[in-house]
């Protein structure tokens, strides 16, 4: 299977990315529930993904999308209690899961505030296993659509620059540190990541124009830009951009 091709798509700012994204989810879930009955999804962190959940969360949206045949996991969490500010939880919760009436049955979230952090990463593997009907021991499964976003150092997930988490070969979820706080987290691995369907970024900012145009123009180096080493080997690669954050890519964006 070849890697596959970045998809560059070009908005005038965060709400149009906002809307793109949510077109591409509704396309994604539908398409995932007609051919396997369930849609997985992988939610990021950050501040970036908010307003597509405010999206999902409000019509014309939230009737597209049959919410009790959604799988809920998260790409990383920070090393927090559930309701801490820093939490992706809670913010994915606020935002969208309390307010479309998701099962609680399916929303996975990370016990990040466990103790023993590479316990609770090898439980999220368990449970990952466990819903998606696979070992836990073999390849990883394949989530429909997991959504990521990209730090001004051009980590992703909770995959930074030149860690030992970045170079993982085989675990699907592991622990991480961050160079800012909260520092401990856990997050998902590029073998996990690449099995996805659709993995799908979402960059805002000019604060990121710079990294942007290195990792997606510049020379391949995935242990300083960890984003560059996302790379479905059998699904779709897309970038949703702002035209802040594209300012200083060099081929044009759609």
């Amino acid at each position: 299977m070849n890697p596959a091709t970045p998809e560059v798509r070009r908005h005038r700012d965060a709400d149009e990315v906002g809307r793109a994204a949510a077109e591409e989810t509704v396309a994604v879930a539908r398409q995932a529930v007609e051919a396997r009955g369930r849609f997985f999804v992988a939610l990021s962190g950050g501040s970036t993904p908010r307003r597509l959940y405010e999206l999902l969360a409000e019509s014309p949206y939230r009737e597209r999308i049959r919410w009790s045949e959604v799988e809920f996991f998260w790409s990383d969490e920070r090393a927090v209690d559930p309701d801490h500010p820093a939490s992706n939880f809670r913010r994915a919760r606020e935002a969208l899961l309390q307010k479309v009436g998701v099962p609680p049955e399916r929303i996975h979230r990370v016990q990040a505030e466990r103790a023993d952090l590479d316990a609770a990463a090898r439980e999220y593997q368990r449970e990952l296993a466990r819903v998606f009907g696979v070992l836990e021991d073999g390849p990883p499964p394949r989530f429909d659509l997991v959504l990521l976003g990209m730090g001004a150092d051009g980590h992703t997930a909770s995959l930074f620059p030149r860690t030992l988490a970045l170079r993982e070969p085989l675990r699907w979820v592991v622990p991480s540190r961050a160079p800012v706080d909260p520092r401990d987290r856990l997050t998902f691995t590029l073998p996990l990541i690449d099995r996805a369907r659709c993995v799908l970024f979402l960059v805002i900012g000019a604060d990121k124009a710079a990294v942007l145009a290195e990792v997606l123009e510049g020379a391949r180096d995935p242990e300083r830009l960890p984003s560059q080493g996302v790379d479905p080997t059998d699904g779709r690669l897309l970038w949703l951009v702002d035209e802040a954050a594209a300012s200083r890519l060099r081929l044009g964006a759609a």
